[in-house]
This record gives structure tokens, C-alpha cells and sequence, in this order.
């Protein structure tokens, strides 16, 4: 199994050859239907818009989407818009909480060049 930093390299890398191809301008699910196409290319396991169910005190309370979950252990966040917000980090790392993982991609496709943000999960001392 890769670890995470190989497999962010990957998915990254994915990201650059969509963003060359397609360039800016597109909706978000144009980008998220050409890296599913990249994954599957390249040989990426991933999960699209994979439900997760958000819980507090061991009961379920709601239900969210993510775009990916790439090979089980990376969620990835797309954007296409004019600059990422501290919200969108701040939803990633409850995505990463929620799945209990560590790493996380937000990536803005809106940008040039493209926008590449790790992510990771903060712990509570």
C-alpha cells in the first residue's frame, strides 16, 4: 500500500493533467467526472461522492458527500472558484474527523495554476 505522500503525489498528479487539459472555467462536476476518467485511467481506486454519516454522542445525525475518497485513505475536496476559504478547509478536516483519517486534498480548479492545499486532520489534546 502506498503511503501518503506517494499517493497524494499520484492523485496530484492526476489533478495537473486534468487542470492542462481542460483548463479553467468549468463547473466542479466537470472536473470531478474527468479525474474519476484519470483515476480510472492511471489505476486510482476512489469512491465518488461517498456518504458519510456525521454523528455526535454515538448517534447519527445527518448524512454529507464528499467528492473522493481516493484508495480508502485520502479525501479529496474539488472547487471551481476564484479562491479557496478558510470554510473550505475547515470542511475538509470535518470530513477527515467524521472518517477518522489524516490526509486530505483540497484542490481549486478554477485557478492558474492550479490550486493544490494538503490538509490534515486536527487533533483535540
Amino acid at each position: 500500500m502506498l503511503n501518503h505522500q506517494e499517493l497524494t503525489g499520484q492523485i496530484i498528479a492526476a489533478a495537473i493533467e486534468v487542470h492542462k487539459t481542460l483548463g479553467p472555467g468549468f463547473l466542479e462536476s466537470i472536473y470531478e467526472s474527468a479525474l474519476c476518467v484519470e483515476f480510472d485511467f492511471q489505476g486510482i481506486a476512489y469512491e465518488r461522492q461517498k456518504l458519510i454519516n456525521v454523528m455526535y454522542r454515538d448517534h447519527a445525525i445527518g448524512e454529507h458527500r464528499l467528492d473522493l475518497l481516493v484508495v480508502g485513505t485520502v479525501v479529496v475536496e474539488l472547487k471551481a472558484i476564484r479562491a479557496l476559504e478558510d470554510i473550505h478547509f475547515a470542511t475538509v478536516r470535518s470530513y477527515l474527523k467524521a472518517l477518522r483519517l489524516e490526509c486530505g486534498l483540497l484542490l481549486n480548479f478554477a485557478t492558474m495554476p492550479l490550486t493544490i492545499k494538503r490538509v490534515g486532520r486536527e487533533f483535540a489534546h
